[in-house]
């Protein structure tokens, strides 16, 4: 799921021409205009640069963290263009996922699940309809603990039939 993220980021320092030592003053100003830029670069910018309050990678601190929770808030202004030839919604699905996979501690631990099973089926192409998604995760909620990682798991495979 990085992965994802430092693609972007590599090809952004490399179009401009970013020498190493200034690649943090590049992140800097991405966080500081998130419009302006991808989504994907957006996130690795803040993968680069530390909380002032909390010292974590900004926008990953805990629920509180002023400076991590307005980061996390502003990371969803960036652009998000769908990639070529998957349905429409897809990119704004992928960039949700990744966004509760990248902050786990913000998100209820049956939600998380399904979202991290999810995110590979997502990545080829997949785009589940409100309804279908409701469904899983409603499953998946209703299941026991010890039972939540066998039901979903069955809950993605039927869904990807499904799309």
């Amino acid at each position: 799921m990085d992965g994802l993220l430092e693609e972007e980021w590599r090809r952004l320092v490399a179009s401009w021409e970013v020498p190493a030592e200034e690649e943090a003053a590049v992140a800097e100003l991405i966080a500081d205009e998130p419009d302006r830029h991808d989504w994907r670069v957006v996130d690795a910018a803040l993968d680069r640069l530390a909380c002032p309050a909390c010292g974590g990678r900004l926008s990953r601190g805990p629920v509180g963290c002023a400076p991590c929770d307005l980061a996390h808030g502003f990371r969803y202004v960036a652009i998000e263009t769908d990639r070529p030839g998957v349905p429409w919604g897809n990119e704004h699905a992928i960039r949700v996922n990744v966004s509760v996979v990248r902050r786990p501690h913000v998100t209820s631990e049956s939600e998380l699940l399904v979202r991290r099973l999810v995110l590979p089926a997502l990545l080829v192409g997949m785009v589940p309809t409100t309804r279908q998604a409701q469904r899983v995760s409603a499953a998946v909620k209703q299941a026991s603990r010890a039972q939540r990682a066998a039901l979903a798991e069955r809950a993605i495979e039927e869904l990807m039939r499904e799309c």
